[in-house]
């Protein structure tokens, strides 16, 4: 007999973190809203050239392809064996494979723009909440598939957007509760200008590659995979001397204008980056903002400023979110000159930082907030009247499937977390009325049939996902 299990990195989730989960939706949906970014959902699955050839040679590794219909033909079949020697080449083959998974939201999003930019109105702003997919090695805060909750803007060169999404990262986190949360920036213009000092432009991708792994390898490795990458000796000290740049954000900036002074680029970067902090402060509520000159951000196709939101210092996470500036994301599509930036929030990553520090509110529990008890058929009916009642109040109302004793139907609630039961008996269609017990407290009080629903509603409704009934 086959053992039931669901494929590597991957899960399932139950009631009680479907619920947190959708609290935390439920809040970077509302930010989002409130800052005028409009939905957006787009297929699950793309076409392979949408996709490949945009995340560097790094991510492309991770696409998870999907093989073409009807391969047991025998003519598709012997196409599809040639198309198989290609891939083990490390070669995209249409003759295996012509869709892929979604890798993020991005590349999708800049697909859909291309394809619909003359009836958009610029900027466009938009918002997607989506699960991608990617062929990584399963591990804490890692997954397979996972939910990305992206916030972009395109038709716009002005840098108030990136000083928006800093702003939104804040009011994310503040809502969450999530303490002690750090946004760092950098710039790909200032690592293009690294590069330009140390080797060439053409060095740029080897450079980010190497430098995005620092917090995993360290410095001797990534020195080391700059030298098998072909950069020259004392080009790698000059790499070395900016990953070292330390200190407060007014220091950085110090030590990186002596380091850029003679790359344009770079000066244009730091610039840029100057702006973003300025515009960012806000003295009732400043944003976790710091300068961090090793953020690389391994995609391709950034061009700017770029973010990276880290978990608390005592929580041993990745990042819980992420983004920058795509200056011609859409010019892969054949539609140039549509220039953007976005975010995005780890939503995997954000709830395993609020669980382990305990930061669900109580009331996320929710679920059945009355149980009425099944009697017999007489009983039942009447308590079926009641609990429609409730329903249409907008309180969680069950009845229990089959008349049973009661020790049976108690554990039933407790073990659904379920704060009120009600019981209609013989005596109480007699006296017309109900006794109401509250699991929690203990309290149980006899309410009459004509005010049961006017003060289960009272003490319930204010209150939807309430731990029980108010005294």
């Amino acid at each position: 007999m086959m053992k039931p299990s669901i494929p590597q990195g991957t899960r399932d989730f139950g009631s009680d973190v479907v619920r947190k989960r959708r609290y935390i939706f439920d809040t970077i949906r509302s930010v989002f809203e409130v800052c005028g970014f409009q939905p957006l959902e787009t297929p699950a699955m793309e076409n392979l050239e949408t996709l490949m050839g945009k995340y560097g040679d790094e991510g492309d590794k991770l696409i998870f392809k999907i093989l073409n219909n009807g391969l047991d033909n025998p003519t598709k079949h012997d196409r599809a064996q040639e198309g198989l020697k290609k891939v083990l080449a490390g070669k995209s083959s249409d003759l295996l494979t012509e869709r892929a998974l979604r890798y993020d939201l991005t590349i999708p999003f800049a697909r859909y723009v291309a394809m619909n930019h003359a009836q958009l109105s610029f900027p466009f702003k938009r918002y997607q909440m989506q699960p991608v997919w990617r062929a990584d090695r399963p591990q804490r805060g890692r997954y397979r598939e996972f939910y990305q909750c992206d916030a972009d803007i395109v038709g716009s060169n002005a840098l108030i957007n990136e000083v928006d999404f800093v702003h939104i990262y804040h009011a994310v986190f503040q809502r969450l509760g999530i303490p002690g949360y750090e946004l760092r920036i950098n710039s790909r213009k200032i690592l293009a200008a690294l590069a330009e000092i140390t080797g060439g432009k053409e060095k740029l991708t080897a450079i980010t590659i190497a430098i995005d792994k620092l917090d995993k390898i360290g410095l001797d490795k990534v020195k080391l995979e700059l030298e098998e990458r072909g950069i020259l000796p004392h080009h790698i000290g000059i790499i070395e001397t900016y990953l070292q740049i330390d200190g407060s954000n007014e220091v950085k900036l110090a030590q990186i204008h002596q380091l850029m002074q003679a790359s344009e680029i770079g000066k244009k970067g730091i610039e840029e980056i100057t702006y973003v902090l300025d515009q960012s402060a806000s003295p009732s509520s400043p944003p976790n903002v710091s300068i961090d000159f090793t953020l690389a951000r391994g995609l391709d196709y950034y061009t700017g400023i770029i973010f990276e939101a880290k978990a608390p210092q005592q929580i041993k996470m990745g990042s819980i979110g992420g983004g920058g500036r795509y200056d011609d994301l859409t010019g892969f599509f054949g539609v140039p000159n549509i220039p953007g930036v976005g975010i995005s929030f780890g939503v995997d990553r954000i709830f395993d930082v609020m669980e382990e520090l305990q930061l669900f509110p109580e009331t996320i529990e929710g679920g059945t907030q009355v149980l009425f008890f099944n009697m017999g058929e007489q009983e039942s009916k009447a308590a079926y009247g009641y609990v429609h009642a409730l329903r249409r109040a907008g309180i969680a109302t069950e009845l229990f499937h089959e008349s049973v004793k009661k020790e049976k139907q108690f554990k039933y609630a407790e073990k659904k977390g379920i704060p009120v039961v009600a019981i209609i008996d013989g005596e109480h269609m007699t006296n017309r009325s109900c006794s109401v017990k509250n699991i929690r407290t203990g309290v149980e009080r006899t309410l009459p049939f004509d005010l049961l629903v006017s003060t289960l509603t009272k003490d319930l409704a204010t209150s939807p996902l309430s731990s029980g009934l108010k005294n």
